[in-house]
C-alpha cells in the first residue's frame, strides 16, 4: 500500500509568493491518482505548506482534507467542489493566508427518468419524512474526523455504469437537483464492498435513497451506498476497505435494481472517478444512460 500510495501520490510543486493573497498553482500529479477536474463537481489538490503541522484549510466555510504524501513536499489540501459551484476565480483560506484557484465551466448532459409520482410530489408527512432525514444526512456530510492513511477507493460493486455522474435530472418532466453519485446496474443481491477503511456512521431506510450505508472515512470524506435490499452493517462500526456492506436492491426512488454511491469531500459532492485506484480501472465518464435513479 506504501508503493501504491508513494507512485500515486508523487506531485511536482512550486512555493508560492509571500502575501496574503496568493494564487494556486495547478499540481500536475506524476501518478494518476488523485485527478483532478476543477470544475464544479470535481476536485483540486493545492499546496499549503511546509510546517510540521498541517494547516487547517476552509472552502466554503468547510475544513478541507489536508495530506502531506511526502515530508519533502508541502501539505497538500484535497478540495471538493460543489456542484452549486459558480465558475470563475474561488478561494481557500490555509491558515492566515487565502489562495485563489479557478473553477472551470462544465455543461452536464441532461437525464429524464419516470418514477411514481410520490417520489416528484411528495405528501406533506413525506416532505416532513424527508427533512428529518435531510437533517441527519446533513449531520454527516458536514462532520469532520480525524485523519486516516490516504487511500485510493476501489469499486464498491462491478456493473455497468447506468447513469453518470453530474447528470441534469428531470423526473417525470420535472427539473430536480443534479445526480450527486455513480449508479451502477447489478442483480439484486449482489454484494456491495466498502471501497476504502472507514467508520460506519449512518444507516437506515430513506424516503428517496432507501436502504442507505454512510461510511466516514476521515477529514471529511464520506460515501453514500443507496437503495440497497440489505443492509449487513451497524453504526458504529470500524470497516476494511472490501469489507460487506450489503447488497444491491432497488429501494427508495428507483427504476430498477443498482448502486447509487455518492462521495462527498467538505461537504461537496464529487466525482467518485476522481478517487478510484489505478488498478481498478477508473476513468471519468460521461454517460448518460437511462436505467437507475437516486435521490439525495
Amino acid at each position: 500500500m506504501a508503493e501504491l500510495f508513494h507512485s500515486m501520490m508523487q506531485f511536482i510543486v512550486s512555493l508560492f509568493a509571500a502575501g496574503s493573497i496568493q494564487s494556486a498553482t495547478p499540481v500536475p500529479a506524476e501518478g494518476p491518482l488523485p485527478l483532478q477536474q476543477s470544475i464544479p463537481g470535481g476536485l483540486t489538490v493545492i499546496p499549503v505548506g511546509y510546517g510540521i503541522q498541517p494547516p487547517q484549510v476552509s472552502f466554503n466555510q468547510q475544513n478541507v482534507m489536508v495530506i502531506r504524501p511526502d515530508e519533502q513536499k508541502p501539505w497538500l489540501a484535497m478540495v471538493g467542489i460543489p456542484l452549486s459551484q459558480q465558475p470563475g476565480e474561488a478561494s481557500i483560506k490555509a491558515g492566515n493566508k487565502n489562495i485563489r484557484f479557478t473553477v472551470n465551466d462544465h455543461a452536464y448532459p441532461e437525464q429524464h427518468l419516470t418514477v411514481k409520482k410520490k417520489h416528484v410530489n411528495p405528501s406533506a408527512a413525506e416532505l416532513a419524512r424527508i427533512r428529518k432525514e435531510q437533517a441527519r444526512m446533513a449531520a454527516v456530510y458536514t462532520s469532520f474526523s480525524p485523519a486516516r492513511p490516504w487511500q485510493p477507493m476501489a469499486w464498491p460493486i462491478r456493473g455497468d455504469m447506468s447513469s453518470a455522474f453530474g447528470l441534469k435530472r428531470f423526473f417525470n418532466g420535472e427539473q430536480r437537483n443534479p445526480h450527486s453519485g455513480l449508479d451502477i446496474a447489478a442483480t439484486t443481491g449482489t454484494p456491495i464492498l466498502a471501497p476504502a477503511d472507514g467508520k460506519v456512521v449512518l444507516t437506515g431506510n430513506f424516503f428517496f435513497n432507501g436502504n442507505s450505508v454512510f461510511i466516514d472515512h476521515g477529514q471529511g470524506l464520506i460515501s453514500m451506498f443507496c437503495h440497497m435490499s440489505v443492509i449487513e452493517v451497524k453504526e458504529g462500526e470500524e470497516i476494511i476497505a472490501g469489507e460487506r456492506l450489503g447488497q444491491v436492491g432497488a429501494t427508495g426512488r428507483a427504476t430498477g435494481p443498482h448502486l447509487h454511491w455518492t462521495v462527498s469531500l467538505n461537504n461537496a459532492r464529487i466525482n467518485p472517478l476522481l478517487l478510484i485506484s489505478p488498478l481498478q480501472g477508473g476513468k471519468i465518464l460521461s454517460a448518460t444512460g437511462q436505467t437507475g435513479a437516486a435521490h439525495e
